[in-house]
């Protein structure tokens, strides 16, 4: 069963420069993503390569990744900061096809301590109490 989620996304750089008062709060390039696909089998934040260039993300480097067909190389990309379920956090992105969804992998999950019901979709941990938790390493 395919879950999606809102994910709430903002190049943090602009942030950071909005912060300092060198651009306006309003200049900072951000998007909301209705229907975010909540991919356990993937492990960190994957955007398609038009939402990396709506948010005006820089690249950082080249790493390889596992997909279904198989490992290749993607772009990974300056840090968002996301909002899922009214939790923040900040992270790099990797850069997906243009055709693909927004992917929100399990690395968000454990940062906001979310998991997802088979019936109810994306939930707070119901090991915590609604409380957000976060297990140290």
């Amino acid at each position: 069963m395919k879950h999606t989620t809102q994910i709430e996304l903002a190049n943090r750089a602009d942030q950071f420069l909005a912060e300092a008062g060198y651009i306006k709060p309003e200049e900072v390039r951000q998007v909301t993503i209705e229907d975010a696909v909540v991919d356990t089998g993937a492990t960190r934040l994957a955007l398609p390569k038009p939402i990396i260039e709506r948010l005006g993300l820089t690249p950082i480097h080249s790493t390889p990744v596992r997909t279904t067909n198989g490992i290749v190389n993607r772009t990974v990309y300056s840090e968002v900061r996301f909002t899922v379920l009214e939790r923040e956090g900040t992270l790099d992105v990797t850069e997906l096809p243009a055709d693909l969804p927004v992917l929100v992998g399990h690395v968000v999950l454990e940062l906001l301590d979310l998991c997802v019901d088979i019936k109810k979709g994306l939930i707070y941990n119901p090991e915590h109490d609604g409380e957000w938790i976060i297990d140290e390493l």
